[in-house]
C-alpha cells in the first residue's frame, strides 16, 4: 500500500527571478494529510503494522498527529494523538476528522508526550513525530524523486522544528552523494533550539518556545539533526514571526498555495533574498506544508512591528 504520494517538483518563477538562480518547489503541501509528515509517519506506522501492531500512539503539535492519523485510517488501525494546549483548533478537528482519539494534555509538546508514552503498550505502539530513523528513511525519498525528475540540487532550504526533516533530507543527500552541498535551515526567534546547540557546540534545551510557528516548536531538536549540523553543511538562519507570514501571503499569491507560518520560515529566505546564489545553481526549497493553517488565521495575524 502506498500512503504518500509522489509531490509535484515545479520551477518558481517569481523566485528564481528574485534569486536570480533556478528555484525549485518541492510541493510537500500537497501530501493527503497536508506536510511532509505523511512521509515520515506511513513509514513508520507500515513498518510497525506489519511487525503486528494494533494501535498507534503518538504527540504532536499539529501535522505529524494528522499524519499519523491519516497513516492509521488507511491501515484501518486505530490512533491516539495526544496534542498540547497550544495546538491549533484547526489541527485538532482534522485529527479528529481522520477517526483518531484526540487528547489533549499539557502546556507544550514534551508535557503532551509524556502523557502520550504512559498510553503504549506491546501492540499499542508509539510513533515520535521526528525522533526515529523509520521516520528519516520516509523523508529521504523526497531526495529520490528530485532526483529522479533529473534536478540535481546545488543547495537545499529547509525549515527545522523538531529535525526529522533535515535528518531526512540529510539522509536523501548522502545516498546520492551530495553530503557537500549546503543545506540553509531556517528557524523562528522563538523556536530555534538548533541554532542554541549550533551555537553552543552541543545539545541543548530552550527554557521556552514561542511565537506563530507552533509546528516547529520542539524545545530541543533530536540528536540526530544535531549531528548533522555538525557532519553537513548546514546553516542556520532565524527570521521573525513578521516574516514567516509576510511569506506565506507572498507564496499564496505567487503559487496559489496556502502554506503554514512553520514553512513561510524558509520561504521568508527566499523572499528576503537572505543567502545568495550563483545564476547556475539549482536551489531545492522545501514546501514542507501545513494541513492546520486557514487563510483567516494568516489574516487576523497582527504584525508585532
Amino acid at each position: 500500500m502506498t500512503i504518500s504520494l509522489q509531490t509535484p517538483l515545479i520551477s518558481s518563477l517569481p523566485l528564481s527571478q528574485l534569486n536570480q538562480c533556478n528555484v525549485w518547489l518541492k510541493m510537500e503541501s500537497a501530501q493527503p494529510s497536508g506536510s511532509f509528515k505523511l512521509r515520515s509517519a506511513s513509514h513508520a506506522c507500515q513498518f510497525y503494522a506489519a511487525k503486528g501492531a494494533k494501535g498507534f500512539v503518538s504527540s504532536s503539535g499539529g501535522n505529524a498527529g494528522i499524519a499519523v492519523a491519516h497513516s492509521g485510517r488507511q491501515l484501518n488501525i486505530p490512533v491516539t494523538v495526544v496534542v498540547p494546549e497550544t495546538t491549533s483548533s484547526r489541527a485538532r478537528q482534522l485529527i479528529q476528522q481522520e477517526g483518531a482519539q484526540l487528547i489533549v494534555h499539557g502546556r507544550n509538546w514534551s508535557e503532551a508526550n509524556d502523557h502520550a508514552l504512559s498510553l503504549t503498550s506491546d501492540t499499542n505502539v508509539y510513533v515520535h513525530p521526528f525522533d526515529n530513523p523509520l521516520l528519516w528513511q520516509g523523508i529521504s525519498t523526497l531526495i529520490d524523486e528530485v532526483i529522479e525528475a533529473g534536478v540535481i540540487p546545488d543547495a537545499v532550504v529547509l525549515s527545522v522544528g523538531g529535525g526529522s526533516l533535515l535528518s531526512g533530507i540529510a539522509l536523501g543527500l548522502e545516498k546520492h552523494q551530495l553530503k557537500n552541498i549546503p543545506i540553509y535551515v531556517a528557524e523562528t526567534f522563538g523556536t530555534a533550539s538548533l541554532n542554541a546547540s549550533m551555537q553552543a557546540k552541543k545539545l541543548v534545551r530552550l527554557e521556552q518556545v514561542s511565537g506563530i510557528a507552533t509546528t516547529l516548536a520542539a524545545s530541543q531538536v533530536c540528536e540526530n539533526a544535531f549531528n548533522v549540523s555538525q557532519q553537513f553543511d548546514v546553516k542556520s538562519l532565524l527570521v521573525s514571526d513578521d516574516e514567516t507570514v509576510e511569506a506565506c501571503k507572498l507564496f499564496l499569491n505567487d503559487h496559489r498555495v496556502l502554506v503554514e507560518p512553520a514553512c513561510g520560515a524558509s520561504l521568508s529566505l527566499m523572499y528576503k533574498n537572505r543567502i545568495g546564489f550563483k545564476p547556475e545553481d539549482n536551489v531545492l526549497v522545501i514546501v514542507c506544508g501545513g494541513a492546520s493553517v486557514t487563510h483567516e488565521m494568516l489574516m487576523e495575524y497582527q504584525p508585532t512591528r
